[in-house]
């Protein structure tokens, strides 16, 4: 059984270790695996859009530069021939598609190895819970900080989406976070250390920091529903005045007009 270091959100070190789970990290490091997921991540990277010119899209050289014979120079048919300056380019880089599948089962044999290789290291660190109320950039420096491993390239794995924290991670070059469900072999491979979130491996439902803020809200939404009630009231009374006005117009009779007497 392989265990990781287990902190608190606030980065306090406890002192247990965490277990971490047996059908993922059961030791094993599958190089070739990991070797062609990488290179097909890579590959699926590339945009494919280099192109260079051969002599046929290269302008000018529409007639022999000179005469074939009688000149004492070697004989020559166009200045955008390959061997003259400016001119096509042979067997250059043409427009193309990059892309390399890789078997369902090699990309889950090459990331459980990708674990593997980082909790055999002793790289890999489990946190409680990665709870920011807000995003805040100086809150996840100072979590990192406190496991020791500020200086590194990390990837922060939670259980599922967390904004607060990732919205925090975008002024940091060395900090990636994404949900541990989507990290692949390179972003594990990628990173120097790996900051998992317990829920990730055991499954359960974090906190919300966000309950926090949607309990006041809740609180203020009959507020503002009693502060809309006098305004329909008054609406109300509004209508019932034009119905009346409608009434009193229609037992009025109608004017008589001219001459039909």
């Amino acid at each position: 059984m392989i265990e990781a270091p287990l902190y608190s959100a606030e980065g306090a070190r406890r002192p247990a270790p965490f277990a971490l789970p047996a059908e993922t990290f059961d030791g094993t490091v599958h190089e070739p695996a990991l070797h062609q997921a990488v290179r097909a991540y890579l590959n699926n990277q590339r945009q494919g859009t280099h192109a260079t010119k051969t002599r046929s899209f290269v302008s000018g050289g529409n007639q022999k530069p000179w005469r074939q014979k009688g000149t004492g120079r070697a004989r020559q048919g166009s200045i955008r021939a390959p061997h003259w300056r400016g001119g096509g380019t042979v067997f250059g880089p043409q427009p193309r598609d990059y892309h390399t599948d890789v078997p369902r089962k090699v990309k889950a044999l090459a990331r459980r190895s990708a674990l593997n290789a980082r909790a055999r290291e002793g790289r890999l660190h489990v946190v409680e819970q990665v709870a920011f109320a807000a995003p805040k950039t100086q809150q996840l420096v100072a979590l990192l900080g406190k496991l020791g491993v500020a200086e590194a390239k990390v990837l922060v794995l939670t259980h599922g989406l967390n904004r607060a924290a990732w919205l925090s991670s975008r002024n940091l070059p060395g900090v990636h976070v994404m949900p541990y469900a989507e990290a692949s072999a390179y972003d594990i491979l990628w990173s120097e250390h790996l900051v998992v979130e317990r829920g990730a491996f055991t499954g359960e439902a974090p906190a919300p920091a966000e309950a926090a803020e949607a309990a006041p809200a809740a609180k203020r939404a009959p507020r503002a529903k009693a502060a809309g009630a006098p305004k329909a009231a008054k609406a109300a009374a509004g209508g019932a005045k034009a119905a009346k006005g409608t009434k009193a117009a229609a037992k009025k009779p109608a004017p008589k007009k001219k001459g039909s007497e």
